[in-house]
């Protein structure tokens, strides 16, 4: 029996090869991720809305930044 800890890329199953699924579990991680925002200065506070766009929970504030982080 076969370990899948693949993270969420494990929904591929053995396609794509192992070097594209690892890299698709890493940025997943990291844009699903929560982060500190940079007007409140909260943390675990920033989640994605979509591609580059994020927006901080505490103080509603919207803003740009990278495709999967926020900075």
């Amino acid at each position: 029996m076969v370990s899948n800890n693949q993270g969420t890329a494990g929904r591929f199953g053995s396609r794509y090869g192992n070097t594209l699924r690892r890299k698709v579990s890493n940025i997943e991680k990291s844009s699903r991720a929560k982060h500190k925002c940079p007007f409140c200065g909260k943390e675990n506070k920033v989640k994605r809305q979509a591609y580059g766009i994020w927006k901080c929970l505490s103080c509603e504030k919207t803003f740009v930044g990278k495709a999967y982080k926020p900075y």
